[in-house]
């Protein structure tokens, strides 16, 4: 389950090893231009970035929606006396955070001017912003727990100087406060990924990292199995923000520079609940079934929390940040419901969240731009003087909402149906979640964008056209995966059934089909069943 095959590209070129050594190169070489020449580095930094996205592109063209196994893979032994390899691999699950990221970065690069303080330049910012891409790539295509680990470490450096150098008026708190929560959390995963390779070795001849090799023949007992996927799961709930871990993420995107909330909230937040579905479920799910009530109710909560913490925000970019966590929310509850129909949302919702968020984050990033503030009540009227920008912004806050023929509808409603099946109870509470995002979201844009501007907002630039240019693919993202997500699932979904496969083959849970009225209660009896027939043996030996 889930091998090693082999690429279908003609020939034998290192895709995927490449999306990670393309922008490390572009960053490396940004630091040896000239600092009077600061073009030079914007020009590296958009081939280095723009190649990146070529390539995934190219993956995706080349990626066989009928394979559900991982494809393209690389596989190189790094340190052998250890088990550790460059093992490389990239699956219907991670396909599109993969392509998401590569498009993503080109357009903060060339849409974004840095928020510069005395004596700051280009080239850093840059540089940081490469590495960050390389990172999160590594990230998404590692197959191995070291690797994984070490590119999952490796995304917190950037991303603590761009928010402690770039960004606002709190800056270094927000960076400080970002980086020990998330370095904290990966402790954890540390510990648990080298225990999980040193128990495994009898079982495998050895020690190795491998995560396929540890998922296939690890047979770890009930109670360390248990340990081991709370180890890997606190660092996934801290990335995520799983209530209540949540507090980081909304002084991170208020601080950080507009470019770096929309990387943090377009793929860096997906590093959390990827890493459930890949390595939680993957490699531990008799736990992660085990602890299912746990993660539904805190995604619940979170749910909940984040609409009603959005609803008092007074700052836009803080309301855009806590709608995060309660999206979020949503992604934690499909992963946890253990269906194809839910888990398949997830993974598009994952997608739709990073072009919709990481578009608002850009909007605001404009107003603050054009007024010098984010406060909703120092703004208004915006809609009178720049129909363009206000009609942009309307649309993406729709998509957010999950207003039918956008992007954000079709993975909720994944999401739901999915969920109700086996956690019902659950999904009505999430339910709420849909209506309050609805309430905070129009009521922010009603009071930043309808009524008379005042002197200042009179003043209110419209959309240049290089900004529309921005965010055209953004536009087209939200329209076409609204209206037409079959190419998306269709890719998606063979990874997701082989998962949910692999979760039940040594598991006492059934995943119940849609339409069924027994529900969880056939998860029950199952269980109630295995049971029987274990005190039945026990009785026989006797």
């Amino acid at each position: 389950m889930f091998a090693a095959e082999a690429s279908a590209l003609p020939t034998d070129f290192p895709l995927l090893t490449a999306l990670i050594v393309v922008p490390l190169i572009g960053a490396i070489s940004i630091l040896f231009t000239q600092k009077s020449r600061p073009e030079f580095a914007k020009l590296i930094a958009l081939l280095a970035s723009v190649t990146t996205g070529a390539l995934t592109l190219w993956m995706l063209k080349e990626f066989d929606q009928n394979d559900d196994g991982f494809q393209f893979v690389t596989q190189q032994p790094w340190i052998q006396q250890w088990g550790i390899g460059w093992h490389l691999g990239v699956d219907g699950i991670s396909l599109f955070l993969v392509v998401l990221t590569g498009l993503l970065f080109p357009l903060a690069i060339v849409g974004i001017d840095p928020h510069h303080g005395p004596g700051q330049s280009d080239k850093p910012y840059l540089a940081w912003l490469l590495m960050l891409e390389a990172g999160v790539l590594g990230s998404f295509l590692s197959l191995d727990l070291f690797l994984f680990f070490l590119f999952f470490e490796i995304v917190l450096v950037p991303m603590y100087f761009l928010i402690g150098g770039w960004g606002y008026e709190n800056r270094e708190y927000a960076a400080t406060k970002f980086y020990l929560y998330t370095f904290l959390g990966s402790a954890f995963m540390l510990v648990a990924l080298i225990a999980t390779a040193f128990i495994a070795r009898d079982e495998l001849g050895g020690v190795t990292f491998d995560l396929v090799a540890l998922a296939e023949g690890g047979n770890f007992s009930v109670t360390t199995g248990r340990w081991l996927f709370f180890g890997f799961a606190v660092a996934f709930a801290v990335k995520v923000p799983v209530f209540p871990l949540h507090t980081w993420l909304p002084d991170a995107h208020t601080q950080a520079p507009t470019a770096g909330s929309v990387v943090l909230a377009g793929v860096m937040l997906k590093l959390g609940t990827y890493g459930f579905l890949r390595f939680g479920l993957y490699l531990f799910p008799e736990a992660a079934i085990w602890s299912k009530p746990l993660w539904l109710t805190l995604a619940a909560i979170g749910i909940i929390y984040g609409a009603i913490a959005a609803t008092m925000q007074k700052d836009l970019k803080r309301l855009v940040a806590y709608s995060s966590i309660a999206h979020l929310g949503f992604i934690v509850l499909g992963t946890f419901a253990f269906t194809s129909q839910a888990i398949s949302g997830s993974v598009l919702q994952m997608v739709n969240h990073g072009v919709s968020t990481g578009a608002l984050f850009l909007l605001v990033g404009m107003i603050y731009e054009r007024r010098k503030t984010r406060q909703i009540a120092e703004l208004g009227g915006i809609q009178k003087v720049a129909p363009i920008f206000a009609a942009v912004f309307m649309i993406v806050m729709l998509s957010s909402i999950g207003v039918p023929g956008l992007n954000g509808f079709i993975g909720e409603y994944l999401i739901l149906l999915g969920s109700f099946q086996t956690a019902r109870w659950w999904t009505v509470v999430a339910t709420a979640g849909v209506i309050l995002a609805a309430l905070y979201l129009l009521w922010a844009y009603q009071r930043v964008f309808h009524g008379e501007p005042d002197e200042e907002n009179a003043k209110f630039p419209e959309l240049k056209v290089t900004e529309g240019l921005v965010l055209i693919p953004f536009i087209v993202a939200i329209v076409f995966a609204g209206v037409y997500p079959k190419p998306l699932l269709d890719r998606i979904e063979p990874s997701v059934d082989r998962l949910v496969t692999h979760v039940q083959a040594d598991n006492r849970f059934v995943a119940p089909t849609i339409g069924s009225e027994r529900g969880e209660f056939e998860v029950e009896h199952k269980e109630e069943q295995h049971d029987d027939e274990d005190l039945g043996e026990e009785e026989g030996e006797g």
